[in-house]
Protein backbone atom coordinates (compact mmCIF):
# COMPACT_ATOMS: atom_id res chain seq x y z
CA UNK A 1 0.00 0.00 0.00
CA UNK A 2 2.91 2.38 0.58
CA UNK A 3 5.19 1.71 -2.37
CA UNK A 4 6.92 4.94 -3.40
CA UNK A 5 6.43 6.60 -0.01
CA UNK A 6 9.10 7.89 2.34
CA UNK A 7 7.64 8.49 5.79
CA UNK A 8 8.81 10.26 8.95
CA UNK A 9 7.50 8.68 12.18
CA UNK A 10 8.05 10.41 15.52
CA UNK A 11 7.98 8.51 18.80
CA UNK A 12 9.09 5.54 16.73
CA UNK A 13 11.12 3.51 19.22
CA UNK A 14 8.24 1.80 21.05
CA UNK A 15 4.51 1.25 21.31
CA UNK A 16 2.27 2.58 18.54
CA UNK A 17 5.15 4.34 16.79
CA UNK A 18 7.13 1.12 16.51
CA UNK A 19 4.10 -0.75 15.15
CA UNK A 20 3.61 1.98 12.51
CA UNK A 21 7.25 1.75 11.46
CA UNK A 22 7.17 -2.04 11.13
CA UNK A 23 3.94 -2.14 9.14
CA UNK A 24 5.00 0.75 6.90
CA UNK A 25 8.16 -1.16 6.01
CA UNK A 26 6.12 -4.29 5.28
CA UNK A 27 3.90 -2.22 2.97
CA UNK A 28 6.87 -0.99 0.94
CA UNK A 29 7.67 2.41 2.42
CA UNK A 30 11.01 3.87 3.35
CA UNK A 31 10.92 5.15 6.94
CA UNK A 32 12.84 7.76 8.90
CA UNK A 33 12.28 6.84 12.56
CA UNK A 34 12.61 9.66 15.10
CA UNK A 35 12.79 9.38 18.87
CA UNK A 36 14.61 10.79 21.88
CA UNK A 37 15.46 7.22 22.91
CA UNK A 38 18.65 6.47 20.99
CA UNK A 39 18.98 2.94 22.35
CA UNK A 40 15.38 2.21 21.44
CA UNK A 41 16.06 3.37 17.89
CA UNK A 42 19.04 1.04 17.62
CA UNK A 43 16.92 -1.87 18.88
CA UNK A 44 14.22 -0.96 16.35
CA UNK A 45 16.73 -1.01 13.50
CA UNK A 46 18.10 -4.36 14.62
CA UNK A 47 14.62 -5.87 14.86
CA UNK A 48 13.45 -4.47 11.53
CA UNK A 49 16.59 -5.57 9.70
CA UNK A 50 15.70 -3.38 6.74
CA UNK A 51 17.83 -1.12 4.58
CA UNK A 52 14.71 1.00 4.06
CA UNK A 53 14.83 2.19 7.68
CA UNK A 54 17.03 4.97 8.99
CA UNK A 55 16.82 6.74 12.33
CA UNK A 56 17.43 10.17 13.83
CA UNK A 57 17.59 11.03 17.51
CA UNK A 58 15.61 14.22 18.11
CA UNK A 59 13.72 15.92 20.93
CA UNK A 60 10.49 16.99 19.23
CA UNK A 61 9.90 19.70 21.84
CA UNK A 62 13.13 21.55 20.96
CA UNK A 63 12.70 23.78 17.92
CA UNK A 64 16.43 23.92 17.22
CA UNK A 65 16.65 20.12 17.07
CA UNK A 66 13.62 19.87 14.79
CA UNK A 67 15.13 22.55 12.56
CA UNK A 68 18.36 20.54 12.39
CA UNK A 69 16.39 17.40 11.57
CA UNK A 70 14.61 19.03 8.63
CA UNK A 71 17.89 20.42 7.33
CA UNK A 72 19.09 16.80 7.28
CA UNK A 73 15.86 15.69 5.58
CA UNK A 74 16.19 18.34 2.88
CA UNK A 75 19.76 17.26 2.24
CA UNK A 76 19.38 13.48 2.41
CA UNK A 77 15.67 12.64 1.99
CA UNK A 78 14.14 15.53 0.05
CA UNK A 79 11.60 13.18 -1.57
CA UNK A 80 9.89 12.52 1.79
CA UNK A 81 6.11 12.60 1.38
CA UNK A 82 4.62 11.29 4.63
CA UNK A 83 4.67 12.34 8.30
CA UNK A 84 3.21 10.57 11.31
CA UNK A 85 3.18 12.83 14.39
CA UNK A 86 3.11 10.25 17.16
CA UNK A 87 5.59 11.29 19.88
CA UNK A 88 3.82 12.04 23.15
CA UNK A 89 3.83 11.57 26.90
CA UNK A 90 1.12 10.78 29.42
CA UNK A 91 1.79 11.27 33.12
CA UNK A 92 -1.56 10.01 34.41
CA UNK A 93 -1.96 12.71 37.06
CA UNK A 94 -4.74 14.78 38.48
CA UNK A 95 -4.56 18.41 37.42
CA UNK A 96 -4.05 19.29 41.08
CA UNK A 97 -0.80 17.31 41.15
CA UNK A 98 0.81 19.00 38.16
CA UNK A 99 3.76 21.36 38.62
CA UNK A 100 4.27 24.24 36.17
CA UNK A 101 7.34 22.41 34.84
CA UNK A 102 5.34 19.24 34.15
CA UNK A 103 2.59 21.20 32.42
CA UNK A 104 5.16 22.79 30.13
CA UNK A 105 6.82 19.44 29.42
CA UNK A 106 3.60 17.71 28.38
CA UNK A 107 2.45 20.63 26.25
CA UNK A 108 5.87 21.07 24.66
CA UNK A 109 6.01 17.45 23.51
CA UNK A 110 2.34 16.77 22.77
CA UNK A 111 1.49 20.09 21.09
CA UNK A 112 4.63 21.98 20.10
CA UNK A 113 6.27 18.82 18.77
CA UNK A 114 3.36 18.33 16.37
CA UNK A 115 3.42 22.00 15.37
CA UNK A 116 7.17 22.02 14.75
CA UNK A 117 7.14 18.85 12.64
CA UNK A 118 4.03 19.91 10.69
CA UNK A 119 5.65 23.26 9.97
CA UNK A 120 8.93 21.72 8.80
CA UNK A 121 7.17 19.12 6.67
CA UNK A 122 4.75 21.67 5.21
CA UNK A 123 7.52 24.06 4.25
CA UNK A 124 9.49 21.29 2.57
CA UNK A 125 6.63 20.05 0.42
CA UNK A 126 4.72 23.26 -0.30
CA UNK A 127 7.82 25.06 -1.54
CA UNK A 128 7.95 22.48 -4.35
CA UNK A 129 4.17 22.04 -4.64
CA UNK A 130 4.73 18.37 -3.83
CA UNK A 131 1.89 16.17 -2.60
CA UNK A 132 2.05 14.40 0.73
CA UNK A 133 0.15 13.33 3.82
CA UNK A 134 0.26 13.93 7.57
CA UNK A 135 -1.33 11.65 10.17
CA UNK A 136 -1.59 13.01 13.71
CA UNK A 137 -1.96 10.77 16.76
CA UNK A 138 -4.79 12.20 18.83
CA UNK A 139 -6.80 10.31 21.46
CA UNK A 140 -10.30 9.68 22.66
CA UNK A 141 -9.13 11.79 25.61
CA UNK A 142 -9.24 14.84 23.35
CA UNK A 143 -12.87 14.11 22.47
CA UNK A 144 -14.39 12.78 25.68
CA UNK A 145 -12.11 14.21 28.37
CA UNK A 146 -9.37 12.59 30.41
CA UNK A 147 -8.60 11.86 34.04
CA UNK A 148 -5.34 13.64 33.18
CA UNK A 149 -6.65 17.07 32.17
CA UNK A 150 -3.36 18.33 30.75
CA UNK A 151 -3.00 15.29 28.51
CA UNK A 152 -6.64 15.64 27.45
CA UNK A 153 -6.21 19.27 26.47
CA UNK A 154 -3.12 18.45 24.38
CA UNK A 155 -5.00 15.81 22.44
CA UNK A 156 -7.92 18.19 21.87
CA UNK A 157 -5.35 20.65 20.51
CA UNK A 158 -4.10 18.00 18.08
CA UNK A 159 -7.60 17.71 16.63
CA UNK A 160 -7.73 21.47 16.09
CA UNK A 161 -4.26 21.46 14.53
CA UNK A 162 -5.32 18.67 12.17
CA UNK A 163 -8.30 20.61 10.81
CA UNK A 164 -6.36 23.86 10.47
CA UNK A 165 -3.42 22.23 8.69
CA UNK A 166 -5.83 20.42 6.35
CA UNK A 167 -7.16 23.85 5.35
CA UNK A 168 -3.79 25.58 5.17
CA UNK A 169 -1.92 22.83 3.32
CA UNK A 170 -4.63 22.04 0.75
CA UNK A 171 -4.60 20.87 -1.97
CA UNK A 172 -1.07 19.48 -1.74
CA UNK A 173 -1.00 17.81 1.71
CA UNK A 174 -3.78 15.73 3.23
CA UNK A 175 -3.93 15.96 7.03
CA UNK A 176 -5.92 13.55 9.21
CA UNK A 177 -5.94 12.30 12.80
CA UNK A 178 -6.56 9.03 14.56
CA UNK A 179 -8.13 8.99 18.01
CA UNK A 180 -7.49 5.67 19.77
CA UNK A 181 -8.96 4.60 23.06
CA UNK A 182 -6.88 2.78 25.67
CA UNK A 183 -4.31 0.67 23.80
CA UNK A 184 -2.10 -2.15 25.05
CA UNK A 185 1.22 -0.26 25.18
CA UNK A 186 3.57 0.69 28.06
CA UNK A 187 1.63 3.98 28.42
CA UNK A 188 -1.39 2.00 29.66
CA UNK A 189 0.39 1.44 32.97
CA UNK A 190 -0.15 5.11 33.82
CA UNK A 191 -3.94 5.01 33.38
CA UNK A 192 -5.81 4.74 36.70
CA UNK A 193 -7.48 1.37 37.27
CA UNK A 194 -10.93 2.95 37.62
CA UNK A 195 -10.54 4.67 34.24
CA UNK A 196 -9.42 1.44 32.56
CA UNK A 197 -12.48 -0.33 33.94
CA UNK A 198 -14.75 2.49 32.77
CA UNK A 199 -13.42 2.24 29.21
CA UNK A 200 -13.71 -1.55 29.15
CA UNK A 201 -17.28 -1.60 30.45
CA UNK A 202 -18.45 0.61 27.59
CA UNK A 203 -16.69 -1.17 24.73
CA UNK A 204 -18.79 -3.06 22.20
CA UNK A 205 -15.81 -5.06 20.93
CA UNK A 206 -14.20 -6.99 23.78
CA UNK A 207 -10.80 -7.78 22.25
CA UNK A 208 -8.07 -5.46 23.60
CA UNK A 209 -6.95 -2.73 21.23
CA UNK A 210 -3.36 -3.34 20.10
CA UNK A 211 -0.71 -1.02 18.69
CA UNK A 212 -0.91 -3.05 15.48
CA UNK A 213 -4.60 -2.13 15.13
CA UNK A 214 -3.69 1.56 15.22
CA UNK A 215 -0.91 0.96 12.70
CA UNK A 216 -3.38 -0.65 10.27
CA UNK A 217 -5.47 2.52 10.23
CA UNK A 218 -2.46 4.84 9.99
CA UNK A 219 -1.09 2.93 6.98
CA UNK A 220 -4.49 3.16 5.28
CA UNK A 221 -4.55 6.91 5.88
CA UNK A 222 -1.05 7.32 4.47
CA UNK A 223 -1.94 5.37 1.33
CA UNK A 224 -3.66 6.45 -1.87
CA UNK A 225 -6.68 4.44 -0.77
CA UNK A 226 -7.46 7.36 1.57
CA UNK A 227 -6.94 10.04 -1.10
CA UNK A 228 -10.41 11.55 -0.49
CA UNK A 229 -9.88 12.11 3.24
CA UNK A 230 -8.51 15.28 4.79
CA UNK A 231 -9.35 17.11 8.00
CA UNK A 232 -10.93 13.90 9.30
CA UNK A 233 -10.58 12.11 12.63
CA UNK A 234 -10.72 8.31 12.69
CA UNK A 235 -12.10 6.93 15.96
CA UNK A 236 -10.52 3.65 17.06
CA UNK A 237 -12.30 2.88 20.31
CA UNK A 238 -13.93 -0.58 20.11
CA UNK A 239 -17.33 1.13 19.96
CA UNK A 240 -16.74 2.69 23.38
CA UNK A 241 -18.04 6.08 22.21
CA UNK A 242 -20.56 6.35 19.40
CA UNK A 243 -20.83 9.64 17.55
Amino acid sequence: MLQGMKIIVTGAASGIGKAIVMLSLQEGAEVIACDLDGRGLEELKAEAGSDKLCSFRVDVSKYSEVEQFFAYIQQEHAEVNGLVNNAGIYLGRSLLEYTPEDISRVMDINIKGYVYFSQGFGRLLLDRKQTGVIVNMASVSGQEGSSDAVYGLTKAAVLGLTKSCAMNFAPHIRVNAVAPTMTSTPMMGHIPAWRQQEYQEHQLILEPLLAEDIADTVVFMLSRKARAYTGATFDINNGCYLR
